[in-house]
């Protein structure tokens, strides 16, 4: 990416989370484990859902597709951090921040989508049913509605985090280097920058409230009538058995704008809150989603003794 013509700044430098060296050394050991965990749980759902048939379901397919975002955007951030935390030279090019910028914006929004996705895919199985399989049969969802859901959502995520990050590589910046983070995020570079960033910021802005509130009302308006459509069934058994079929998705939900409405509320100043909430979801939650839905789905965890059985019996 080009800069600009009066930028005199080729990189930046990432305080990351703590100056002392051995708290350096516990931090890399933690986020290596944890990066390694995020990897393995996330390729293990992926795994086990294309291999076991009982789990091609509309709502499967889309969590493969959010397991494989959840190992990218992990891959997009933690990396990074573990060099930081362990190298004498804390930082990165200009051009190795944007790119990060970029991924991080395309895949979190990408995210957003898919799970407001999902959302409507829950939505459809508790308030109707009887019609759920004919709006999302398997064959459907093989043809034209899954597969242009899911590409919707990457392609209106892509289109909003390249507008903005055109414009942010126009962007000159002075003397001033250093990032209070551990990883680069739109927001902290603004205040470094020597140029007018009043419309990247208005953009950000615009963006991010479309792109997140946007599919978070969306994802309100399905839980609402999910909710009162569970309320309304006469068994205890029953109420607990439609609830079940969604918990884990809305679990998923809280942590994911929870900790993403926290971030952009928060100024970008380094605080201490402020890097647990971005430890929260471009750390935390990759790791434990593949947790949630493998912990409370019987069926996951059914699919996962077939596929374990099927390959030591393949052994043998």
């Amino acid at each position: 990416m080009a800069l600009g013509n009066h930028s005199a700044i080729t990189e930046f430098i990432l305080l990351g989370l703590s100056a002392d060296p051995h708290v350096q050394v516990l931090s890399f050991v933690l986020f290596l484990a944890i990066y390694l965990l995020t990897l393995l749980g996330n390729l293990t759902m992926m795994l086990v859902i294309r291999a076991d048939s009982h789990l091609h379901t509309p709502m499967y397919f889309f969590l493969s597709h959010l397991s494989f975002l959840d190992f990218c955007f992990s891959s997009a951030t933690v990396p990074k951090m573990l060099e930081i935390l362990l190298s004498q030279k804390k930082t990165v090019s200009v051009e190795a921040c944007l790119a990060q910028v970029f991924f991080v914006f395309d895949l979190g929004g990408t995210e957003a989508c898919l799970l407001s996705v999902m959302a409507y895919d829950r939505y459809a199985a508790i308030c109707h049913p009887l019609l759920y399989g004919q709006k999302m049969s398997n064959q459907l969802c093989k043809g034209l509605l899954c597969v242009g859901l899911v590409w919707g959502s990457w392609g209106l995520a892509f289109v909003d985090a390249l507008i903005n990050i055109l414009l942010a590589v126009d962007l000159d910046y002075c003397e001033d280097q250093t990032i209070p983070h551990f990883s680069c995020e739109l927001s902290s570079l603004f205040p470094l920058s020597c140029s007018d960033t009043s419309t990247n910021f208005t953009l950000l802005l615009c963006s991010s409230f479309l792109h997140f509130f946007g599919t978070f009302v969306f994802i309100f308006f399905s839980y609402t009538r999910i909710v009162s459509t569970i309320l309304s069934i006469s068994s205890t058994s029953g109420r607990s058995k439609a609830f079940s079929t969604c918990s884990s998705h809305l679990t998923t939900v809280i942590l994911f704008y929870g900790s993403g409405f926290l971030s952009y509320l928060l100024p970008a100043s380094g605080s201490a809150l402020e890097m647990i909430v971005s430890l929260q979801y471009s750390v935390i939650t990759p790791m434990v989603n593949p947790f949630i839905y493998s912990l409370q789905n019987k069926e996951v965890k059914a699919a996962m003794g077939r596929v374990l059985r099927k390959y030591f019996h393949s052994l043998l």
